[in-house]
């Protein structure tokens, strides 16, 4: 027995030992938010403190010294952030997770998004480049002389920061982040194919009908394009064979690197196809001059909504420092900025300054289009110009993969842009690529693309006129944006690039374009003064005049006459009227009445439907049940109920009962998430078309489409229509990348709590129905909220909805997400009554002497 008691008692101690290294591990893996710690690289001492919300305050003696911070406390508490962040754009993702992120990578070479980043970078002014350089280095100063373990990500994945190289994140490396958010915002060529590839089963009058111009407005293309693309013969012949496979995880990996494999094959698949496509990324954004507050100041709301993520894409700071000077002796103005920052950008964002603030939202313009390029049939390497046939450009890229051997990559480009169809599996799938490639041109891989140098203005500026000649140096994504100063200035202007398109183009950018036709070419520039704008008092090229108050919800932003066209892709303007209803029910506005409105959840689209489901009359054994939860529903998508459950899971039935017989299971299923078909679907109803619902009648489809949708919710939820809730189908799920896949790690990193909302209530909710697991989960909602009150600014208030820390053992990875789903708020002051944490960042004395010494 002696042996026995020997053993159990060195498995106890093996147990308490690998605790005890388990928690001083956890211990090490915090950020140091106190006391000091010397960094090489410093010119002078910096200030890093946190306020009770949590705010970074960064107070520095140069604007060098704040950019640097700013890259010192990224890299402390978004280390893995960064990496994976960096590790997308490069295309270097295979590095790591195999070949499960091969077609990321791909697309990421074929738009050359570090190419093009280089080539910005050195575009910029010599200061902006500075100021990048010096953000850069302070990441590396982190590195270099880590205060903290590694987070767990790095340790599970078995990857070092910066891989090899050790390149943990460079100044171009910023300017390609800018890209990539202008990648996630700024696109719409996923729309442009879908119609190319709808187009095949349905005409064109069908397509319109299927895919409606903005509310009111006829189609922007003239042109025939079903007639089109059947002339041109674009199309694969079905005998061609089935399309290529997703690539499955090796089976040799272990369970967890399955599980991290497969989670990454389906974000990479949905990133992939989603790309190219801004429909459903909406925002809110407005602002109330004096005239109409209690203050007689204006007050500023915003709420930016993106994917949600753990940790969020934003992280709050405040950057202040007095005026400097670059090394070539250009002068620098002062830093004065509290707000949101991007790690990978060492500016604020969205914020304001001690005298201005300003809020985002997406204008959404026609910014991308596709070209059909015509392949030579004597000579597969030459494509058709209007001067005859051209070579293709051709780079060779060599993806890395975890486990395999290296994939060389030829990809082509045309005096368009990069081939897309050589990295876009849908596009083989529709597109006889024997005789017709797909080329990109976009706005944002113009070389003299400054975006980041209007980051840089906006965080000096005091007044509207200031920020928004700033502004002037945006270019990609356009974005729509209201501010407001102190002296009680408001305005709203859309900043950034639209292309001019000819007069006799008759396609307008909507669908992909023959490539060989000199009309469909951009033809310059809209001037930056010519750009939508409007003071919100004496009117101008916006669609509000002088009501008083000026907002945006990714709605048509340009009033009747307007003689440019920018999209006619808007948003449904749902939000954008409720936000408009709520401003003038209040004669004087507060920040109170300001964030009431941000917790709106009536939704004017389901209104719109809604009598078309409570008509319903379903046999379903639960029907009854259901139409009394619909009973006295108006469109409130609150958490605690059923209804909004019955409504969301009929629409969605509905789509496919009467979309999926008239295009096919293939396009309903390539296309059906990143659109919901919803003005379809209202256009069908309120015609009662027979066409699209043949063999039946619509009013027999709504039937049949409640009782399929009962038959789900019933199978998911169980047979008591009055116990359901939509909350519950419906959190609001921050996903961690790349262990939100990872059952037994999900609970941990993920961050999930009940939400409100659907996609088109001012508190948004946006779901996608045709995700297999989880259709009706909110995986892109407000990505913070922020209310400016320019009567004190310091009485500005803003939430996120995960926590600063990327660190996901801090009690501040998750601590804002309740807070965030009651619509709640913290302060964001730039002169807090008092500090939580205070850490000072001073020069290595070793960096000090050699720089000297220099």
């Amino acid at each position: 027995m002696a042996w026995m008691k020997r053993t159990a008692l060195g498995l106890v101690a093996v147990a308490l030992l690998a605790g005890a290294g388990a928690a001083v591990y956890v211990q090490r893996s915090f950020a140091q938010l106190d006391g000091s710690l010397a960094v090489a690289g410093l010119s002078e001492a910096v200030q890093v403190r946190r306020d009770g919300a949590d705010v970074t305050h960064i107070q520095a003696q140069t604007p060098q010294d704040a950019w640097f911070a700013m890259g010192y406390v990224h890299a402390q508490e978004r280390t893995w952030q960064l990496e994976f962040n960096r590790r997308v754009m490069h295309g270097q993702l295979s590095e790591v997770f195999g070949p499960a992120t091969v077609e990321t990578d791909k697309l990421m070479r074929s738009l050359d998004i570090m190419g093009v980043a280089r080539r910005q970078y050195a575009g910029l002014p010599l200061y902006a480049q500075e100021a990048l350089q010096a953000y850069s280095k302070g990441i590396h100063a982190f590195h270099q002389k880590r205060p903290q373990a590694l987070p767990p990500e790095f340790l599970v994945l078995g990857v070092q920061p910066g891989g090899a190289a050790g390149a943990v994140w460079e100044p171009e490396d910023s300017v390609g982040w800018a890209l990539m958010m202008a990648l996630d915002l700024g696109g719409n060529w996923g729309t442009e194919f879908a119609r190319l590839s709808v187009a095949r089963t349905l005409d064109t009058d069908r397509l319109w009908q299927l895919m409606p111009p903005y509310p009111g407005e006829p189609p922007a293309a003239s042109a025939d394009l079903a007639a089109l693309y059947r002339q041109l013969g674009v199309y694969r012949a079905p005998a061609a064979g089935a399309a290529a496979a997703a690539v499955a995880p090796a089976n040799r990996e272990g369970p967890l690197s399955r599980q991290i494999s497969a989670g990454m094959l389906a974000w990479a698949d949905e990133l992939t196809r989603n790309a190219g496509t801004n429909e459903g990324k909406g925002s809110n954004n407005w602002v109330i001059a004096g005239t109409r507050t209690v203050s007689g100041k204006p007050l500023l709301a915003n709420d930016p909504h993106l994917g949600l993520s753990a940790p969020a894409i934003w992280y709050f700071a405040s950057l202040q420092a007095p005026a400097g000077k670059a090394s070539d002796g250009t002068p620098m103005g002062p830093i004065d900025a509290v707000g949101a920052t991007l790690p990978g950008l060492p500016f604020v964002v969205l914020g304001r300054t001690d005298k201005v603030a300003w809020g985002f939202t997406n204008t959404g313009p026609d910014v991308q289009d596709l070209y059909l390029e015509q392949i030579n049939p004597a000579d597969a390497t030459q494509y058709r110009t209007p001067d005859g046939w051209a070579p293709f450009t051709v780079r060779n890229e060599t993806i890395r993969v975890k486990g395999e051997a290296d994939l060389l990559l030829q990809l082509r480009s045309t005096r368009h842009g990069p081939v897309l169809s050589d990295v876009q599996k849908s596009h083989a799938e529709v597109l006889d690529l024997g005789k017709y490639v797909i080329a990109l041109r976009w706005s944002a891989l113009d070389d003299d693309n400054q975006t980041v140098l209007a980051g840089f203005k906006t965080n000096q500026s005091k007044s509207v006129d200031e920020l928004f000649a700033g502004l002037a140096h945006y270019h990609s994504p356009m974005q729509s944006v209201v501010a407001a100063d102190d002296q009680g200035n408001i305005r709203f202007k859309a900043a950034g690039r639209v292309p001019l398109r000819d007069a006799a183009n008759d396609i307008r950018g909507v669908a992909p374009s023959p490539g060989w036709d000199a009309r469909y070419d951009w033809k310059g520039w809209l001037p930056y003064e010519q750009t939508p704008q409007d003071d919100g008092v004496s009117g101008g090229a916006g669609v509000q005049g002088a009501r008083g108050w000026i907002a945006t919800a990714n709605q048509r932003v340009t009033a009747p006459g307007y003689p440019h066209f920018l999209t006619q892709d808007w948003a449904l303007p749902y939000r954008y009227e409720r936000i408009a209803q709520l401003i003038e029910a209040t004669p004087k506005h507060d920040a109170a009445s300001m964030q009431a409105i941000h917790r709106d959840v009536t939704s004017l689209a389901t209104r719109r439907l809604l009598p078309h489901l409570q008509q319903a009359q379903s046999t379903h054994p639960l029907a009854a049940a259901a139409q009394k939860e619909l009973q006295g529903f108006d469109g409130v998508m609150d958490a605690g109920r059923a209804a909004p459950l019955i409504f969301v899971a009929w629409t969605d039935e509905l789509a496919r009962g009467l979309i999926i017989p008239r295009i096919g299971e293939d396009r309903f299923t390539a296309t059906y998430g990143k659109r919901d078909y919803r003005a379809a679907i209202e256009g069908i109803l309120e015609r009662n078309d027979t066409w699209w619902c043949q063999p039946a009648s619509c009013a027999e489809q709504s039937a049949a489409a409640l009782g399929r949708a009962l038959d789900r919710l019933q199978a998911a939820y169980g047979a008591d229509p009055a116990q359901w809730r939509w909350g519950a189908a419906h959190p609001a799920l921050s996903a961690h990348r790349p262990f939100g896949n990872v059952p037994a790690l999900a609970r941990f990193f993920d961050v999930s709590v009940p939400s409100h909302g659907d996609s088109y209530t001012v508190n948004v909710g946006q779901y996608n129905a045709g995700e297999a697991s989880g259709p009706y989960v909110n995986r892109h909602a407000a990505s913070l909220r922020a209310v400016y009150d320019l009567a004190d600014l310091e009485q500005s208030r803003f939430i996120y909805q995960t926590g600063q820390s990327g660190l996901v053992f801090s009690p501040r990875y998750r601590d804002m997400s309740t807070t965030w789903a009651e619509t709640g708020y913290r302060a964001l002051q730039r002169q807090p009554a008092r500090w939580m944490h205070e850490l000072t960042l001073t020069p290595s004395t070793a960096a000090s002497t050699a720089a000297a010494a220099q």
